[in-house]
C-alpha cells in the first residue's frame, strides 16, 4: 500500500512537473502584453527543466506514455534554449570592447566602474539610470579622461541614459515619447568609420505591460530605420529576457543579441541587490553588421544589476 501512494505521488509530482515544462515552452512564443503572463515568461527557463523532472519521475515509475510526451516537452524546451550557447561564426573585422551597465540612478561606486572600464580597455559604455550627481562622480573618478567624448540625457532618477565613448561622437539624437530617455549617437572610428551607437531603456513591464510593449516596439522600428552603411551597436536594460518574444523580434533580421552570437549562454544581470542572487538576464547588446566573440556579466557594486562586457568585431565597410 505505501509504495502504491509513493508510485502515485511520484506521477502527480511528474505530471506537475512537465506541466510546467509545457508552459515555459508556450510562454516562450507567447506575446500577450497580460501582465501575469509577460512576467512569468522572465521565468521560462526555469519552468522548462521541469518537463527533465517529469520525464524522470514518470520513467521511474513505468509510465511509458507519459514518460515520452516529458522528453518530447523537454526537447521542445530544449531547443528554444540551445541557440544561446552554440557560439556563431563570424569574418574578420576591428574589434571594440563595449560596456553597459544600470547605475541605480546614483547608487553604482563609480570607482568600481571606472576600475572596469581601464582594466578591460572599454571603448564603448552605454549606462541606464543615470543622474547629474552620477555623472559628476564618475567624472570625478576619472571616466572623462578614459573615455572623452559623451552624449547623455540624465535624469532625475531612472529615466537618465548615457553614452561615453573613446571615439568622437556626432549626430546626437534624444527620441520622444518614452518614459525614460532614448538615445542615439555615431562614433567615428579611425580606420574603420562611423559607427551607429544606441543606448535604450524601455520601461520594465509592472510599469504598464501595455506601455512595455508599445516601447520594445517603437525601439525595433528605430531600429529597423537605423543607417545599413555602418555597423550597429545597442546597448541597454532592455526590461527583457530572451524568452520574450518582443525581445527576440529586436534580436532578428539585420540585427543579433550578442550573447546567443558568442554562446554566451544565459547570462543573468537582475537584481543584485536581494538575498536571492541575480536570476533573470534584461540587459543585452545587440549588434548590426557585427559579431560579438564574448560577452560576459560584471558585478557592479551599488548597483542592483550586473553590467556587461563584450568584445565586438565590427564589419570593415564593403
Amino acid at each position: 500500500m505505501r509504495a502504491q501512494v509513493v508510485r502515485s505521488g511520484v506521477r502527480l509530482l511528474a505530471g506537475a512537473a512537465t506541466l510546467a515544462g509545457a508552459a515555459g515552452v508556450a510562454l516562450h512564443f507567447n506575446r500577450s502584453t497580460l501582465e501575469l503572463l509577460v512576467l512569468a515568461a522572465s521565468g521560462a527557463p526555469y519552468l522548462m527543466g521541469g518537463a527533465v523532472l517529469g520525464a524522470v519521475g514518470f520513467a521511474a515509475t513505468r509510465q511509458w506514455i507519459a514518460t515520452g510526451v516529458a522528453v518530447v516537452v523537454a526537447g521542445a524546451g530544449i531547443a528554444t534554449q540551445a541557440p544561446l550557447y552554440v557560439a556563431q561564426t563570424g569574418g574578420d573585422g576591428h574589434p571594440v570592447m563595449a560596456m553597459q551597465a544600470n547605475l541605480l540612478f546614483d547608487g553604482a561606486d563609480p570607482g568600481a566602474l571606472v576600475d572596469q572600464v581601464r582594466a578591460r580597455d572599454i571603448a564603448i559604455l552605454t549606462v541606464n539610470e543615470l543622474t547629474r550627481p552620477a555623472v559628476e562622480s564618475l567624472s570625478r573618478a576619472g571616466l572623462d579622461q578614459l573615455l572623452p567624448h559623451r552624449y547623455l540625457a540624465p535624469g532625475q532618477t531612472a529615466s537618465g541614459t548615457g553614452i561615453w565613448s573613446r571615439y568622437p561622437l556626432s549626430d546626437t539624437v534624444e527620441y520622444d515619447g518614452y518614459v525614460l530617455n532614448q538615445i542615439s549617437a555615431t562614433a567615428t572610428i579611425p580606420d574603420l568609420g562611423p559607427v551607429a551607437v544606441y543606448a535604450f531603456h524601455p520601461v520594465p513591464p509592472v510599469y504598464d505591460t501595455g506601455v512595455w510593449a508599445d516601447e520594445l516596439s517603437r525601439l525595433h522600428e528605430i531600429l529597423r530605420r537605423s543607417p545599413t552603411d555602418r555597423p550597429v551597436i545597442v546597448g541597454g536594460d532592455f526590461n527583457a529576457t530572451y524568452d520574450h518574444a518582443r525581445f527576440r523580434a529586436m534580436a532578428s533580421g539585420r540585427f543579433a543579441d550578442a550573447a546567443e552570437q558568442a554562446g554566451a549562454g544565459h547570462l543573468v544581470t537582475y537584481p543584485t541587490d536581494k538575498r536571492v542572487p541575480p536570476f533573470v538576464g534584461i540587459d543585452h547588446f545587440l549588434v548590426a553588421d557585427a559579431h560579438a566573440t564574448t560577452v560576459e556579466t560584471v558585478e557592479l557594486p551599488g548597483a542592483d544589476h550586473r553590467a556587461l562586457v563584450a568584445r565586438v568585431v565590427l564589419d570593415r565597410p564593403r
